[in-house]
């Protein structure tokens, strides 16, 4: 197949190359949009990551210029209109899981880093201050972590907290029985957060979903809790988590993920102004901490995207079962 492969990187291509099993790659660097879309003529599918979006606007100049296929190299497909995309018989594919283990590191690398400041630290030393004042945390042991959304992902970082002695607390439409035994107590989403001096975010972006972390939910919280979110930036009303910063409620906050960062990530803009005032707001405080989407980007993770990717190129290709179609 001749596929048109949308916000790529250098990295991108290097995996792609590697694990591809035969077909025709146009490696582009814009993203796809509806500024975007007429470069998708005379091709036969198109290759979208996470910040890419596919609208019934854009649906009806893919189905025009005779895209048979929308292939999706992340797990999360809430920036496609699946339902519109069936309609108009173009199958819409994914990678439901690559490494949930990296995710989930790397929210735990959130709260190690946010809690023990070994971000300051690093830079003080460089700097010649050896300091420790201001430096101080807090035992993870035996505090009480929520973890909201037991998928593959919030499973594998329930594995990680229980190593540091943590009390876990679940909150899921669909409680994982094998956690059940494990000691994780479910509960309601106002029990889960209650008391919680952590709360972690690990659920997919729906309209069930959508600003899940808003002003009431965060009145539920602790005072000066930790709020980590390596999932989906529209999970969090991020005008709402700045006032719980200025007032307290909220001590803390990683993010790794941001509800506009369709304008900002995988992107260097250490020459520019940047034109969000919410984040450069976010950025502002000194218990905040924010990355730029990395937490799937490890090795591994990159070699199992580029497998499954074209996987499904491939199950397509040979009129076989679409096992990771969406919808």
């Amino acid at each position: 197949m001749k596929i048109a492969t949308f916000s790529t990187h250098q990295y991108d291509e290097q995996y792609l190359n590697q694990f591809n099993t035969g077909h025709e790659i146009t490696f582009l660097e814009v993203p796809l949009n509806e500024q975007t879309v007429a470069l998708t003529a005379g091709f036969d599918a198109v290759c979208i990551f996470v910040n890419d979006l596919i609208n019934v606007a854009i649906l009806k100049v893919l189905k025009t210029n005779g895209i048979k296929l929308i292939v999706l190299r992340c797990a999360g497909f809430n920036n496609v209109d699946v339902s519109t995309a069936n309609e108009y018989g173009i199958p819409v594919v994914r990678v439901p899981a690559y490494s949930p283990e990296a995710v989930a590191e790397h929210a735990m690398a959130l709260i190690l880093t946010l809690n023990r400041k070994t971000h300051k630290a690093y830079n003080r030393i460089r700097e010649g201050n050896f300091s420790l004042e201001k430096l101080m945390g807090f035992n993870l042991h035996e505090r009480k972590i929520a973890v909201i959304g037991t998928g593959s992902i919030g499973k594998a970082f329930c594995k990680i907290i229980r190593g540091f002695g943590c009390e876990i607390a679940a909150y899921d439409i669909f409680p994982d029985a094998a956690l059940k035994e494990s000691g994780v107590v479910y509960g309601t989403l106002e029990e889960t957060l209650k008391d919680a001096d952590v709360v972690s975010l690990h659920c997919p972006l729906n309209e069930e979903t959508h600003h899940l972390i808003n002003e009431n939910t965060l009145k539920l919280f602790k005072q000066g809790a930790m709020l980590i979110n390596t999932s989906r930036g529209g999970l969090v009303k991020t005008i709402d988590v700045i006032e719980a910063l200025k007032s307290g409620q909220l001590g803390y906050l990683g993010l790794d993920v941001y509800e506009q960062e369709a304008t900002l990530f995988f992107r260097d803009f250490s020459e520019d102004v940047i034109q969000d005032d919410l984040i450069a707001r976010l950025i502002s405080f000194p218990n905040v901490l924010i990355t730029s989407h990395q937490g799937f980007f490890t090795k591994e993770a990159m070699e199992q995207i580029a497998v499954t990717t074209f996987e499904n190129i491939d199950a397509f290709v040979n009129g076989k079962e679409l096992v990771n179609r969406v919808g």
